[in-house]
């Protein structure tokens, strides 16, 4: 199983609606993305950052189905532009040492192929995780 968790902060001007529509597009990503086999979303506590979410994968399949998905997309496209501190990041119980590589790749490869989305990660205030594109992956 992958545990794929995001933590964010978003920008000072980002209204609590705009918020609302994001946090209600990552727990639609959880209910209609048929590899998701289980999320949450919600506050972040402990931490840097106000929110977080974790969908739980069954393998890399899952996950590339995972980021390529409309409902996913939707997220990105309507999330990002109000966040300003991003970190992704997988726990696995796959003991396969070339898994964190393969999550790269699959990351890279959406980022390749999806040149909006790419920029969008790109343009973020502050980002880490897998493959991270432009000014944060250098």
């Amino acid at each position: 199983m992958i545990y794929h968790s995001i933590r964010f902060t978003t920008k000072p001007d980002a209204s609590p609606e705009q918020l609302e529509v994001a946090l209600e597009s990552l727990r639609n990503q959880g209910r209609v993305i048929p590899s998701v086999k289980s999320f949450i979303v919600g506050r972040d506590h402990g931490g840097d950052y106000e929110w977080a979410a974790t969908f739980v994968l069954e393998d890399l399949d899952g996950y590339w189905e995972y980021l390529i998905h409309p409902a996913h997309l939707n997220t990105d496209r309507v999330g990002l532009p109000l966040v300003d501190k991003f970190v992704s990041f997988d726990i696995t119980d796959d003991l396969d040492p070339e898994l964190g590589t393969k999550i790269a790749e699959l990351h890279k490869r959406r980022y390749d192929t999806m040149p909006d989305i790419q920029k969008l990660v790109s343009d973020l205030g502050e980002y880490s995780g897998s493959a991270a594109p432009g000014k944060h992956g250098e």
